[in-house]
């Protein structure tokens, strides 16, 4: 929520607090009435200098920030656990959001996102890596991670009209203070629920050597490559529709203020069909999940091509809720694979991994911002969309490639249930019987 609630908000905030020069042009008229000429001065129109770039990097400074922060936020997470770092992440997010709830100037705000940034890289690297090492089941663990993404979802599509209702009602303060107190809120919960500690499950070496793989050792991995570019391809199509759109719909649809704010709930409907479809896909049908990203990235494609078509606000949210759909199947398809891929081939550690996908996410909405505004002015919005859609599509096949993690990670929990069994067996005969039959065969296993 934090990096979609201030859309409808700062921009008229900063207006407001005077914070740009302005220069306003105005239409002079006269009038002859009863014998006297009357000259009035209307106001026709206002430019806000530096505005429109400011905005973007205001808007952009989070997620760039998370760019940094992830790389260090993941190697400490794989090495201290997930609690604390998760903590961490919240007590970050309370303190920069109540700064942004009070402060009154673009540069202590722009502080305070860039604060928020460093916040969301603990916190979100270390929830997915938690629950990737809590649900080492297959099925176990796409529902839960599906169920951490519709969150997610629900977050960056019903902040724009929660932060746009609250700020109309009660000003600027209300939504910023709602948000750091839920930070706040769950920072306490985690501590209580997991009693101050720091769990986790025990690490066990690599087939490769070592109990941490560096996060520049899974950077140069091609199947981690292609997931990532494929989190960022699903993602750069919100990325750059997000400060267009708006005044897209007021020049070409004369679109009401509610309307831009609303544009974007709908979708949160189709995420959640998407998010379920896939998992229950994926159970019912193992390693097809490389399938259902390609048909996500054709989606996004294909509705990205449409939306410079619509003309009305109805026919505007159908491409909308078509990319939402989308970017569920691609986020829930691939999201669960870092964690098989390192469970293969590196250490059940996810901190690292997780971190990466952190860094996909926010290399796109951190060059989004900056980049849409001047390319809608360059090739105008309906190239701009046609493009990213059109990328979209070409890099579908990549994610073909992706097929031999599913085939690995098949035979990987093979071999763990079959080493499991063994391990069983050996604990029989020890208490019934009182020798450690099984222990010779139990050795052939030791590798695995």
């Amino acid at each position: 929520m934090l990096y979609m609630v201030i859309v409808p908000i700062i921009p008229d905030y900063l207006r407001r607090v005077n914070a740009w020069d302005v220069s306003r042009f105005y239409e002079h008229s006269s009038k002859f009435i009863n014998g006297t000429w009357y000259n009035t001065s209307t106001e026709v129109d206002a430019y806000y200098e530096g505005e429109s770039t400011s905005l973007g990097f205001l808007f952009a400074c989070k997620a760039m920030v998370q760019l940094f922060a992830n790389p260090i936020s993941g190697t400490l997470i794989d090495r201290v656990g997930y609690v604390l770092p998760m903590v961490f992440g919240l007590f970050v997010m309370f303190v920069s959001t109540s700064t942004f709830a009070f402060g009154e100037t673009y540069s202590l705000l722009f502080t305070a996102r860039c604060m928020q940034g460093v916040g969301s890289a603990f916190a979100d690297t270390a929830a997915l890596a938690m629950i990737a090492d809590r649900f080492t089941e297959e099925t176990e663990r796409n529902r839960a991670l599906g169920i951490a993404l519709a969150f997610i979802s629900f977050g960056f599509l019903f902040a724009p009209p929660f932060g746009g209702i609250l700020y109309e009602w009660k000003g600027k303060e209300l939504p910023f203070l709602c948000l750091a107190f839920f930070a706040l809120f769950d920072a306490g919960m985690i501590l209580l629920i997991s009693g101050g500690t720091n769990p986790r499950r025990p690490r066990v070496a690599s087939p490769k050597g070592g109990l941490h793989t560096s996060i520049w050792r899974l950077f140069i991995d091609p199947h981690v490559l292609i997931i990532s570019g494929a989190l960022i391809m699903s993602n750069v199509s919100l990325a750059f529709l997000e400060p267009t759109i708006a005044t897209w719909m007021e020049d070409y649809m004369n679109a009401s203020q509610w309307q831009q704010g609303i544009v974007w709930l709908p979708g949160f409907f189709p995420h959640i069909l998407g998010v379920y479809m896939c998992v229950k896909l994926s159970n019912e049908f193992p390693r097809t999940q490389y399938v259902y990203a390609g048909i996500g990235l054709v989606i996004i494609g294909a509705n990205s091509c449409v939306i410079p078509a619509c003309t009305t606000f109805a026919a505007l949210i159908l491409p909308i809720c078509g990319m939402c759909f989308g970017i569920a199947c691609v986020d829930t398809a691939l999201i669960p694979s870092l964690s098989y891929l390192v469970d293969v081939r590196y250490t059940s550690v996810y901190g690292s991994v997780y971190a990466i996908a952190d860094i996909s996410y926010a290399f796109a909405y951190a060059f989004g911002p900056v980049l849409a505004g001047g390319m809608v002015r360059i090739v105008g919005f309906t190239a701009l969309n046609i493009i990213v859609g059109l990328a979209n599509v070409l890099y579908a096949p990549m994610v073909y490639f992706l097929r031999e993690i599913y085939y690995e990670q098949a035979e990987f929990s093979a071999r763990m249930k079959e080493k499991s069994k063994l391990i069983d067996h050996q604990k029989d005969c020890v208490e019934n019987y009182g020798f450690n039959e099984g222990s010779s065969t139990i050795r052939q296993f030791k590798a695995m």
